[in-house]
């Protein structure tokens, strides 16, 4: 009998591990991603969004879920940022990254670091910021990417 507890009590387990999505890959050299992005953004006259998280943090993967399906914010992420998943987990914090960062995880999860095509670093976003009702929204999301895109950030669009 309790065999058989234990086995309906394992499957819902199962099956929603299996479902959960896996964006974050513990076992990624970040340096190396981070610098690569860095190089692309340069020569795409973009800036890198890095999302500091992991894949047991469910807002961390209800930002990715949003901003990858919605049609308006996956644009406004692919015109103006190169995308970074940046993993913060038991298998892997990435430390001595995050350390370079500033300690972006001071803000809890997921967390966004905005470099500049040169890797100079910009600015770190609390999510929190980015909420509204028991969500993301979608308007806030799209003030601040247009806020930190290279464009807002380029001297010449404020000229006389």
């Amino acid at each position: 009998m309790k065999s058989l507890l234990f086995a309906f009590l394992l499957i819902p387990v199962i099956a929603f591990s299996q479902d959960k999505p896996k964006i974050y890959n513990p076992s990624a050299d970040a340096k190396k991603e981070i610098t690569e992005a860095v190089a692309l953004a340069k020569k795409e006259g973009k800036h890198v969004f890095i999302q500091v998280g992991g894949n047991w943090c469910s807002w961390c993967l209800r930002f990715h879920k949003l901003t990858t399906e919605d049609t308006q914010l996956d644009s406004a992420f692919n015109a103006n940022f190169i995308r970074v998943k940046l993993n913060y987990s038991e298998e892997n914090k990435n430390l001595p990254v995050l350390a370079e960062l500033g300690y972006p995880q001071r803000f809890g999860f997921p967390v966004f670091v905005i470099l500049d095509g040169n890797g100079k670093y910009l600015h770190t976003q609390n999510s929190a910021y980015l909420e509204e009702d028991k969500g993301y929204s979608k308007k806030v999301i799209l003030d601040f990417l247009k806020g930190w895109s290279s464009k807002a950030l380029n001297p010449k669009e404020y000229k006389e």
